[in-house]
């Protein structure tokens, strides 16, 4: 029986994945949002009622209500629905009911998760198991972010802000990467920790838990994990059930790589998409496609195929000779990986780094790691800091453009200004990196329109 779902903050990363599933699920769903996002409008086009603004009727009709974490009580929706006596919900008290009728893959960590998400639910797909799927970016290949499939497995990004992957109960878990992150969520390490060890304490009693073996800590979590689930490990460690062999790269190309698998047969891969963490990545994939019985060879060939997820190493093309790549990467992990896979594509190229920091808490609370995380680039180019959810605050992220450990070094703090430095800066040959979960995305946006028109007048 359908319901009519009422989203305040529909247009956000969080919540338009699931109104989209709900929606194709035959509900009747409308939300609201301060802005609308390319996300609202999309779910607009599908039969959504979208608002701009938050006003009590917006909800009339509603026979639940979900709210984001940004949302706060005193919003006038929240008040009339509550007055209303309708259920407001977060994403996670909604997860595990919107999950519940289908086998639940789960895939979580600090780093990786939105890649191999869309890795596995590509695989899914191309072995005609039609999964449900909630990803934190678009599948290229899949061109969405979610989808209600009929099939048995609902494939989801489980996402650790604010707690909010603990909404899931999973039957297979991959764990990428753990390490320190979200300060403005998790005050200590530990706090961090703990809740990857709360998430796997919410795994069904048969689950089976796919752990990367090549970080000491992340490995921890699946030691305290065996004592109550099939743990397995991939990565290049001894120990590794997934043992990675070897990884390769080629100009111009993506990774190549040997696993060799628990019975001792080893598989090649190709993929298209560059970098070390993204053949660890799929390395996961192959893990959980044995585990659940699909065809290595099948999965294999679904793997090769994979293009990647919007702003994941996205190359909007050449302009002018010039190449343009998005990226989401803000942790400093992330960004050496990201540098490095540009690198290994690029390596004859000169490569630009532009880097938006994200959140005060993060690049004051992470300030040394960044430090180091830029050695692979030519040259870096540091913006102001993303605020996001949190307050302006009297702190520069020019602090860390004076320390930073690399000899070209440009603080450059509006997106309008970088974007009048690199006009006259770059060459044919070229290749920028914009590194931004913010707004920083506009730089390449502004350059490929304005590269274009030097094409055509050069």
């Amino acid at each position: 029986m359908s319901k009519h779902y009422h989203f305040i903050g529909i247009g956000g990363t969080g919540l338009a994945p699931i109104a989209r599933v709900l929606l194709e699920q035959g509900n009747t769903v409308s939300g609201s949002d301060a802005l609308i996002s390319p996300l609202a409008e999309e779910l607009r086009s599908m039969g959504a009622t979208v608002y701009a603004g938050h006003k009590a009727e917006q909800i009339a009709g509603a026979n639940i209500v979900i709210r984001s974490s940004a949302i706060q009580e005193d919003n006038v929706e929240v008040q009339a629905a509550r007055a209303a006596g309708i259920p407001v919900l977060r994403r996670v008290d909604f997860l595990q009911q919107l999950t519940a009728q289908q086998k639940v893959i789960a895939v979580a960590g600090t780093h990786g998760k939105t890649t191999t998400t869309a890795m596995v639910a590509w695989v899914l797909h191309q072995a005609n198991l039609d999964p449900s799927f909630i990803i934190g970016g678009t599948s290229k290949n899949l061109k969405s972010n979610a989808h209600a499939g009929h099939g048995a497995y609902f494939v989801i990004e489980a996402d650790e802000y604010d707690s909010m992957f603990l909404g899931l109960a999973p039957d297979y878990l991959i764990l990428t990467i753990v390490e320190y992150d979200h300060p403005d969520c998790y005050p200590t390490h530990e706090a961090y920790i703990h809740a990857f060890q709360e998430l796997v304490g919410k795994m069904k009693n048969d689950a089976i838990l796919l752990i990367y073996a090549d970080h000491p800590q992340t490995c921890e979590i699946g030691k305290w994990a065996e004592k109550a689930h099939r743990v397995l490990y991939y990565g290049s460690a001894t120990f590794a059930d997934y043992r990675m062999k070897s990884i390769h790269h080629q100009e111009q190309q993506g990774a190549n790589f040997q696993l060799q698998l628990p019975d001792g047969k080893t598989v090649s891969q190709d993929l298209s998409i560059p970098g070390d963490h993204n053949a660890f990545n799929a390395a996961a994939v192959l893990a959980l496609a044995d585990v659940v019985g699909l065809s290595i060879e099948s999965t294999c060939s679904a793997l090769k195929q994979f293009s990647g997820t919007g702003r994941r190493f996205d190359t909007l093309g050449s302009f002018a000779g010039i190449t343009l790549i998005d990226d989401y990467g803000h942790h400093p992990t992330e960004i050496r990986s990201t540098i490095q896979a540009a690198r290994s594509r690029y390596p004859q190229q000169r490569i630009i780094a532009v880097w938006q920091p994200h959140t005060y808490s993060r690049t004051q609370q992470l300030f040394q790691e960044y430090l180091d995380a830029f050695h692979a680039s030519d040259m870096v180019i540091m913006t102001e800091i993303y605020a996001s959810r949190e307050k302006q605050q009297n702190y520069s992220s020019q602090l860390i453009a004076s320390q930073i450990h690399h000899d070209n070094v440009h603080f450059i703090a509006s997106i309008a200004e970088v974007v009048q430095f690199l006009q006259k800066e770059l060459k044919s040959g070229d290749v920028v990196l914009v590194l931004s979960a913010g707004d920083a995305y506009q730089i390449n946006q502004q350059l490929s329109a304005q590269l274009k028109e030097r094409g055509k007048h050069a």
